[in-house]
């Protein structure tokens, strides 16, 4: 049970806010920035949002304004240590702001972390987090109708709707619960349009994200007598078509719709390095498979992250391990 009561002292209590998520953040990091932002902004509160990455095209929707900024030491260092209150979102573990993670643990002021992830690492002052959650903006919905700290309105409405949206995987995932809809019905009545937003998120892709998909189709292999599958972008990928890290949000789940599979994995090679998504069916704990490899997140949705160039070595490491989960 999360302490919303205490969460709206503190930030009652203070005049000033450095909001921040994860890299390549998702529809849920950057709806519930912006939304946490926005309740800040009715307190007259001061608020920043930094993140280590560039905000995904698809999302730029939801940062009407201009109000996020990608970090830049010489600009925005100093915030650090110049804000009241450090807000970590949608994350647990202080690596996941790579960039922004010595100037986040150096710092004295209050830290505090809102997220439903598993694992989380002890970083801040105070953690609000609950798994049950199906988002990150699903635990601001319920703070503003817990606190009535301030009053629900469309522009707070949208991205929270754009964070569960997403992160339920258009309400298809195992956290879609009754409540769920509920809150739904009610982001509508304020006047959230389903269509437009997912318009925005799904159906404006850059011709370089399709041409990468059809490269991660065609690279598909199945193992485990067809209940693994996975696969593979490489470096040369990127190159070649002009795409973008961000642009694989989602690819690991066409595993999942190929016949008998039950647990899937994207491999993607990065310039630093190579990182894996796995996702899971039933009760399939990925969220442990990704640990063994220094990662973490949901049973049925984790990943890991490798600083290491030998990413064509460690797949069948890689495989061998996740076999081991099917039993």
């Amino acid at each position: 049970m999360i302490d919303f009561l205490k969460l709206k002292e503190i930030i009652l209590d203070n005049n000033s806010f450095l909001i921040t998520t994860h890299v390549n953040p998702d529809a849920d990091a950057i709806g519930s920035e912006v939304a946490f932002y926005y309740i800040l902004k009715k307190l007259r509160k001061k608020a920043y949002i930094i993140n280590h990455s560039k905000t995904p095209y698809n999302l730029e929707f939801l940062n009407e304004g201009n109000i996020i900024y990608q970090y830049d030491a010489n600009v925005h260092k100093s915030l650090f240590d110049k804000v009241d209150v450090l807000v970590a979102l949608d994350f647990n573990r202080a690596n996941r702001v790579v960039s922004m993670e010595q100037p986040f643990r150096d710092s004295k002021k209050i830290k505090i972390c809102i997220d439903h992830h598993q694992s989380p690492e002890d970083f801040v002052d105070y953690i609000f987090l609950d798994t049950d959650y199906c988002a990150t903006g699903h635990i601001i919905f319920d703070f503003i109708k817990q606190t009535s700290i301030v009053n629900l309105d469309l522009q707070i409405a949208n991205p929270i709707y754009a964070a569960i949206m997403t992160d339920t995987g258009s309400f298809r995932f195992e956290r879609t619960t009754s409540e769920v809809h509920r809150i739904v019905a009610e982001l509508l009545d304020l006047g959230v349009s389903p269509w437009e937003i997912y318009d925005q998120l799904y159906d404006r892709s850059k011709f370089s994200k399709i041409r990468l998909l059809g490269r991660a189709l065609d690279s598909v292999k199945l193992e485990a007598e067809n209940k693994i599958g996975y696969m593979t972008i490489t470096q040369k990928d990127f190159d070649e078509l002009g795409a973008f890290e961000s642009d694989t949000e989602n690819f690991v789940n066409y595993n999942l719709s190929v016949e008998n599979v039950v647990l899937g994995i994207l491999f993607i090679e990065l310039k630093n390095g190579f990182k894996v998504s796995f996702r899971s069916k039933g009760d399939i704990p990925v969220n442990l498979l990704a640990k063994e490899f220094g990662g973490g997140g949901h049973i049925n949705a984790s990943g890991a992250r490798f600083f290491t160039n030998n990413m064509q070595e460690m797949i069948p490491v890689i495989l061998s391990k996740a076999k081991s989960y099917l039993k």
